[in-house]
């Protein structure tokens, strides 16, 4: 397999001595508009060595060209310069291993394309200028990859309000357990930029940490816990932890896999961060594989075809040579892939295994006989049949989040966002289990608040989960799947009676033939709620219940340990958001809570420094592109 050379490397070779540097080639300049002006957020880059960098501040731009890349003596390259709202600039330039050359460029306005449309699936965004989607794009010396830079689309989101339990007593959600939102978060602040709004989906941060909840009985798929502590973004609430933590499974001993690596190999994925990590992604997971999995691979483009037919798992040489002979070029025939995707999988069907089509994608099907509609219906039918879907999101610039997230809902699978190899390997090799093997299936929760208790609550997140309540008994109303060691956990924020009541309630409206508000009924004393929750096995097609009691000691001592953690990440989101309940949360709260509770996990450390990072870029400040290596500094 071909080795990459990523993005954020290519940063810190800029930063070598002059000795390492004549191992590059360096490309440098300044673009300005019509006025001299200069202009940020510019996309200067060499298509066909795969490399660029977007404008600082001041204008300037820095690209650095691996020699490998030039060959042996000079090679003529075109340069281009562009951004939504101006007009697309290019020149010839002549490359030579170590050469360093200048290039300044002015752009002129566009009037045909000041004003871009950004369709996000539940809403439409106009943008002006500079698309907020450009936010993926550094505002410094950054190496990108990307051919189009302004077309991310998220969901949006729509926060509820508090809720009064004499009212609406009942909170029902279906869980969730994917991460992409983290990885897309960090990805942005890594490139120092603040990610949008709609691209923060606070129960993905939260659950993208492990936690040490208990393991289930040996007869469960998961176990259940609850505890209740002061919020620390307002002192006058209570916050309310429901953590589940599915059953690990020695992977040696799992079923057989029918899997089939569907994979976009259109032009929008030539990059390195998208198809060249596919290629290094999927050879991960193949080296988790056993002879009695049967991989298959599928590609789509302007048209679909089959790459590889079903190999045993044990051949890794044959399914690693036929994923690296793979190229990007072409529309993109996204239907067309999955139907045929879908086809193989059917013909190589494993009764009582694993059977699933895994999506890599950067989200952009733009050509084929399927609309969006019948492409969920056709997942949905063939969910039902007994493939799952799992979508893995690559690169930035036209990430289709929404429409990603969408497809693994509706196909019983995850969404994850691989940024990095260290996604990568996070994803499909330390939690291969939870990625790949589903140990409960349509998972819902359902929390009943106490009134006599409970004046006002709020679920933090999981806005796009949201059940009706009577949907939470219904076995035909599809939700989330738990893998093999997924753990998930659910927020709320409530206002105890007898506090003062500092938020805006949803006021019901009067109803003519029945009260509602009136006194709860005895029992219960001393329980803030009461939960429930409802899932299926694997194979299942009825659903089993189970409840348990809340109780909230009063205690007045801080959160500490997991649940500080949690809490610190679901604080983070909220400022994120900038989200109309996040009260008094400040960075310097969300740092002092996971400063005490990171430990030694990498991952909890790696957030501190994004927090830290975010702090910087909150108060104006350019930062340069980080790797993937972060250090709590």
């Amino acid at each position: 397999m071909k080795r990459i050379l990523s993005g954020a490397l290519l940063v810190l070779l800029a930063a070598l001595p002059a000795s390492a540097a004549q191992e590059q080639a360096v490309v440098s300049g300044v673009v300005t508009n019509a006025s001299g002006t200069p202009e940020a957020a510019v996309l200067v880059r060499i298509a066909e060595l795969g490399v660029g960098a977007t404008t600082a501040a001041d204008g300037r731009y820095r690209l650095v060209v691996p020699n490998a890349r030039i060959g042996a003596g000079s090679r003529a390259v075109t340069l281009t310069a562009s951004r939504v709202g101006m007009q697309t600039a290019s020149a010839r330039i002549t490359l030579a291993p170590g050469a360093v050359l200048t290039h300044n460029f002015q752009l002129r306005s566009d009037a045909l394309h000041l004003n871009e449309v950004v369709v996000t699936g539940q809403a439409t965004q106009r943008i002006r200028g500079v698309s907020s989607v450009m936010a993926g794009k550094t505002a410094g010396a950054g190496v990108l990859h990307d051919a189009d830079p302004n077309t991310e689309s998220y969901a949006a989101i729509d926060e509820p309000g508090f809720r009064s339990p004499r009212n609406t007593p009942l909170s029902t959600f279906s869980i969730d357990v994917d991460r992409a939102s983290y990885a897309n978060v960090r990805r942005f602040l890594r490139m120092g930029q603040r990610p949008p709004k709609d691209a923060v989906r606070i129960e993905e941060l939260v659950n993208y940490f492990a936690y040490g909840y208990a393991e289930p009985d040996r007869n469960e798929p998961f176990s259940v816990a609850t505890d209740v502590a002061p919020c620390p973004w307002n002192a006058n609430h209570r916050l309310l932890r429901i953590g589940l933590q599915g059953r690990h499974v020695d992977t040696r001993s799992l079923p057989p896999s029918n899997l089939v690596f569907l994979v976009d190999v259109s032009g929008s994925m030539g990059m390195d961060n998208k198809l060249p990590l596919v290629k290094e992604a999927l050879g991960m997971l193949v080296n988790n594989l056993r002879a009695q999995d049967r991989i298959s691979l599928v590609v789509y483009a302007g048209a679909a075809g089959l790459v590889l037919d079903a190999t045993p798992g044990d051949q890794k040489g044959r399914i690693l040579e036929a994923l690296d002979r793979l190229e990007a070029g072409g529309s993109t025939a996204g239907g067309a892939g999955l139907q045929l995707a879908y086809d193989v999988a059917r013909r190589g069907h494993i009764d009582g295994g694993n059977n699933r089509v895994i999506l890599a994608t950067d989200g952009d099907f733009n050509v084929g006989a399927s609309s969006d509609a019948e492409m969920f219906r056709l997942i949905e039918e063939r969910r039902r049949e007994g493939t799952s879907l799992t979508v893995l999101g690559f690169g930035m610039g036209n990430l289709k989040d929404s429409k990603m997230e969408g497809m693994a809902d509706r196909g019983n699978g995850s969404y994850a966002y691989i940024d990095s190899r260290d996604e990568a390997r996070k994803a499909l090799v330390t939690e291969f289990g939870g990625t790949l093997f589903t140990i409960a299936k349509d998972v819902k929760l359902q929390v009943e608040f106490n009134p006599a208790t409970v004046a006002a609550y709020r679920l933090i997140g999981y806005e796009n989960r949201a059940l009706r309540d009577e949907e939470f008994t219904d076995d035909q109303r599809d939700a989330g799947d738990m893998g093999a060691g997924h753990s998930v956990t659910a927020l709320y924020e409530i206002v105890p009676v007898g506090a003062r009541m500092d938020v805006r309630l949803h006021n019901a409206p009067r109803l003519r033939y029945q009260r509602r508000g009136e006194a709860p009924r005895t029992g219960g004393e001393g329980e803030l709620a009461f939960v429930r929750l409802r899932f299926k096995a694997p194979d299942g097609d009825v659903s089993r219940e189970i409840a348990y009691r809340v109780r909230d000691g009063g205690g007045s001592e801080a959160v500490r340990g997991d649940f500080a953690f949690a809490a610190a990440v679901a604080e983070f989101g909220l400022l994120l958001r900038e989200s109309d309940h996040r009260g008094r949360a400040s960075l310097l709260d969300v740092l002092s809570l996971a400063r005490a509770s990171a430990g030694d996990d990498p991952y909890r450390r790696e957030f501190v420094t994004l927090v830290q990072r975010f702090d910087r870029i909150a108060r104006g400040e350019t930062l340069q592109p980080m790797g993937e290596e972060l250090a709590d500094r």
